[in-house]
C-alpha cells in the first residue's frame, strides 16, 4: 500500500469513528430525553379534588404534586375535579378529560351522589363507565371510596359501600381507602375532625389534605409505577 493510500485509509477510519461517535452521543441523549418525560396524572373528582375553599397551593392536587415531587417522581397533575360534580357529571366529562394523553388517573366521585340520595345502583353503573372508559385507553386508575352515612338505611349503605370494591375488582383497578378516612380519630364521627377541616364541616382544611395526601401517596407511587410497566 502505498503513503497516501495508508493516509487515505486513515483519514477514511477516523471519519467513520466520529461519526459513530456522534450517533452513539446522539442515542444516548435521545434515550435520557425519553426517561425524563414526566408521567402524566389525571385527577378526576369533584370538589374534594377541585380544592374547594382553600388558597392556590393548598388544594388537594398540588400538595399531591409536591408530595410526589419530594419522592423524586416527576409528575405532571391534570386538576380534572369539578365542585358539586357526581358520577354521572365525571362520566359525561370523561372523553374530554382523556383526551390529552394520561398515563393513570385517580377517581375521587361519589360524595354529591351521597348528598343528593342518588340510588347507588346509578352510581355504581356511571363509576363503571368511567373504568370501562380509562381501560379502552389503557389508562390504569385508583378507584377511592366515598362511605354513605347510615341515615339512608342500612340497605342504601350496604350497596354504596361495597360497589367501590366490586367494581375495583371487575375492573383491575387499585382501590383506596375512604378519601376522608386519615381525618378520623377512631372511629367515624366527622365531629372527631373539625380541626382538619374547613368551617363546612365537609371539605378537609389545607392540614386535613396533607394528610390525606400522606396516606394515599404510596399507592398512587404504586399507580404510577403500573402506568409505567405497561
Amino acid at each position: 500500500m502505498s503513503p497516501i493510500t495508508s493516509i487515505l485509509s486513515v483519514a477514511r477510519s477516523v471519519r467513520y469513528g466520529a461519526a459513530l461517535a456522534v450517533l452513539n452521543l446522539s442515542l444516548a441523549f435521545g434515550a435520557t430525553a425519553v426517561a425524563a418525560e414526566p408521567q402524566r396524572l389525571v385527577a378526576l373528582g369533584d370538589s374534594l379534588t377541585q380544592g374547594y375553599g382553600l388558597p392556590e397551593g393548598d388544594g388537594f392536587v398540588p400538595q399531591l404534586a409536591k408530595w410526589l415531587a419530594d419522592q423524586g417522581r416527576d409528575v405532571v397533575i391534570n386538576n380534572a375535579g369539578v365542585s358539586g360534580d357526581t358520577t354521572a357529571g365525571g362520566l359525561s366529562r370523561l372523553d374530554w378529560t382523556l383526551a390529552e394523553p394520561a398515563d393513570a388517573m385517580i377517581v375521587t366521585l361519589g360524595g354529591n351522589d351521597l348528598l343528593r340520595g342518588i340510588d347507588p345502583a346509578s352510581s355504581k353503573a356511571n363509576l363503571d363507565g368511567i373504568l370501562t372508559a380509562a381501560a379502552v385507553k389503557g389508562v390504569p386508575v385508583l378507584l377511592m371510596q366515598m362511605e354513605a352515612p347510615g341515615n339512608y338505611g342500612p340497605e342504601y349503605k350496604l350497596a354504596f359501600d361495597t360497589m367501590y370494591a366490586e367494581l375495583a375488582q371487575k375492573h383491575g383497578a387499585l382501590l383506596g381507602e375512604v378519601f376522608l378516612k386519615p381525618l378520623v380519630r377512631g372511629e367515624s364521627n366527622l365531629s372527631l375532625m373539625r380541626d382538619l377541616m374547613q368551617a363546612d364541616g365537609i371539605h378537609p382544611n389545607r392540614d386535613g389534605v396533607a394528610k390525606i395526601v400522606e396516606a394515599m401517596g404510596p399507592q398512587v407511587i404504586e399507580l404510577l409505577d403500573l402506568a409505567q410497566g405497561q
